[in-house]
């Protein structure tokens, strides 16, 4: 019988006021009998909408009902029978806009926790193994193909085609293979020990990883094509930091955020050997609203910040980040300062930033698409007293492979245009997906871009 409980077993989570002063995982999991009993709230739909928002079609219905029985090993199969990162997703997908957000019991109650339960999934085959002994490898097809960036795109598009007999070799341009996953979500929402193992996965199925190696400088396109890969998946993200072109974004004491989650990641979590120092004042303004917003305040709040101020331009019901993530950040003390628009950063006579001038907005008459557009007050200038400000709105793709690339075709905003169902490109055998097509998006839509493509590279090859 479905439990109906009308909310979801509540996630176990370190104490706020403890937890803003260290980089341990914030989130703790639920235990075995909470998984159960979370799972026994589905009503295994006979026409599962939660599986129509999942850009991995995960087979939500039958992994919750093996989860309900208890037999977390089944659970598993089910989920890896077409997702290749559950730890991952089941942490860091924005599952309230997507399999969640179409739940039938989230229109009079909460959701089931289809998340929360993945992850716990997950995390009990990490920590029990397999029962049944590990996977059987795949007989090698013969033919190689290499994937250009090491994200959620890249290792999707890796593990789909080495499972299908691929030779797959990943080339990865930082230390560590991982893409944003380790140098761009922090420790505290990822740890970097479930990324490595999640990648180790992959290499088990025979996925080469090659680091330190930037395509289209070390190596171009063309040349990994002379060395006998049939096809290259082009996955390498969207690490180009924006700014506001506002007077005082070049006073010392002004970072993207970009930087601060990459240096922090390093010196907190998983490459100590590469630390650099992160000079950040006592008062910190985050400018933006998104998820990397928020990773930027906390992690500020996590090197010593006393004051953390997020900034955005629009209200609370219209910032774009998740509500999970501003719950935890309102629970750690960030101060929200919303309706307010920075209009320049003010240094002294040293060139250190000492406030933030910004200026109130309210929302105007809705546009087109319905949406209020945030306006200015006229005479509403003043300032915040910040010694540090992080930029955080947003990111393009780096323009290095579309440059050295001959024959690539791209859109007007920097990215690379490729087929959605394919991931194929304007370049025969070279296809592309993730946030190197579409900009910064989310983990879960790069990994979806990587599966398309995964099947379109089979479908190219096998037809030549």
């Amino acid at each position: 019988m479905a439990n109906m409980r009308m909310d979801k077993n509540p996630m176990p989570e370190q104490d706020p006021l403890v937890r803003n002063k260290n980089f341990d995982e914030v989130a703790l999991g639920y235990t075995a009998e909470m998984a159960i009993d979370e799972a026994k709230r589905c009503l295994n739909c006979k026409r599962p909408a939660c599986v129509e928002g999942c850009p991995v079609n995960v087979h939500i219905p039958q992994f919750i009902a093996k989860v309900a029985e208890g037999d977390f090993d089944g659970a598993y199969k089910v989920i890896t029978s077409t997702n290749s990162l559950p730890a991952i997703c089941g942490r860091v997908c924005p599952q309230e806009n997507q399999c969640e957000g179409k739940c039938v019991r989230g229109i009079k109650g909460e959701s089931v926790g289809i998340g929360r339960l993945e992850r716990f999934v997950a995390d009990y085959h990490m920590t029990d193994g397999h029962k049944d002994g590990p996977p059987q490898r795949p007989e090698p097809n013969g033919h190689k193909v290499a994937v250009v960036g090491s994200g959620p795109a890249g290792l999707t598009c890796a593990g789909d085609l080495a499972r299908k007999g691929y030779e797959v070799t990943v080339y990865e341009a930082f230390h560590k293979a991982g893409g944003v996953l380790v140098y761009g979500i922090p420790e505290f929402r990822l740890p970097k020990a479930i990324v490595a193992k999640e990648i180790a996965k992959l290499e088990y199925f025979g996925v080469q990883i090659v680091t330190d190696a930037v395509i289209g400088r070390a190596e171009s396109i063309d040349e990994l094509f002379e060395q006998g890969f049939e096809a290259v998946f082009i996955g390498t993200g969207a690490g180009l930091p924006q700014f506001l072109h506002i007077p005082g974004e070049n006073l010392l004491g002004v970072f993207s955020a970009n930087e601060i989650l990459t240096r922090s990641n390093l010196m907190k979590a998983y490459l100590p050997e590469y630390d650099t120092p992160i000079k950040l004042g006592k008062k910190v303004a985050i400018v933006g609203g998104g998820n990397v917003a928020m990773d930027a305040a906390r992690t500020a709040k996590r090197l010593g910040a006393d004051e953390v101020y997020v900034i955005y331009r629009r209200s609370m019901d219209e910032l774009p980040a998740r509500k999970e993530e501003v719950h935890h950040a309102e629970a750690e003390e960030i101060i929200f300062k919303l309706l307010n628009n920075p209009v320049g950063i003010v240094g002294d006579e040293t060139g250190h930033v000492t406030c933030i001038k910004v200026i109130k907005m309210e929302l105007g008459e809705p546009d087109a698409s319905g949406r209020r557009r945030p306006v200015e007050v006229p005479g509403s200038e003043y300032v915040i007293d910040v010694d540090s400000v992080i930029i955080a709105i947003g990111t393009s793709p780096n323009p290095l492979i579309l440059s050295t690339t001959p024959g690539l075709e791209a859109t007007k905003k920097g990215g690379i245009v490729a087929d959605d169902a394919t991931g194929a490109t304007s370049r025969a055998g070279v296809f592309a997906g993730g946030d190197a097509v579409t900009g910064a998006a989310t983990v879960i839509k790069a990994m979806g871009a990587g599966k398309a493509a995964a099947a379109g590279i089979d479908q190219y090859i096998m037809s030549k």
